[in-house]
């Protein structure tokens, strides 16, 4: 088995592309909000974020920061058998477009040696 995971600033498109992922076969497809670090730092030293003015520590004021910006990307996983892997590719490229360009997004595929609980999608 393998996690295919996607990291992408492309968050009109997340839910096309997981969408996508199921419809190829994906027994399940998580989504969640994703915030880059070096976002979150620009947007700090450009004034785009007010922070508290007493802040206890820099996991509070991570946590702040995050609380106070928009969405800036997705990240989309899948537990999948090995043979599924090219398919979420092709089928990513085709509605993010070539993931080689910049700006598309970072998708990446974590080999798993052992997984419970896995069911395919409409199982109970």
């Amino acid at each position: 088995m393998k996690l295919v995971m996607l990291v992408t600033a492309k968050i009109e498109l997340g839910l096309e592309v997981a969408q996508s992922w199921q419809d190829a076969g994906a027994p399940g497809v998580t989504i969640l909000r994703s915030h880059g670090l070096h976002t979150l730092q620009k947007e700090l030293e450009h004034g785009d974020i007010e922070l508290p003015r007493m802040v206890a520590s820099m996991a509070s004021a991570m946590a702040t920061l995050i609380e106070n910006v928009e969405e800036r990307g997705e990240m989309i996983m899948s537990l999948v058998d090995d043979d599924m892997v090219d398919v979420l590719i092709t089928v990513t490229n085709q509605v993010l477009g070539d993931l080689m360009s910049p700006n598309s997004g970072v998708l990446f595929v974590i080999p798993v040696e052992r997984a419970v609980g896995v069911r395919h999608h409409g199982q109970s």
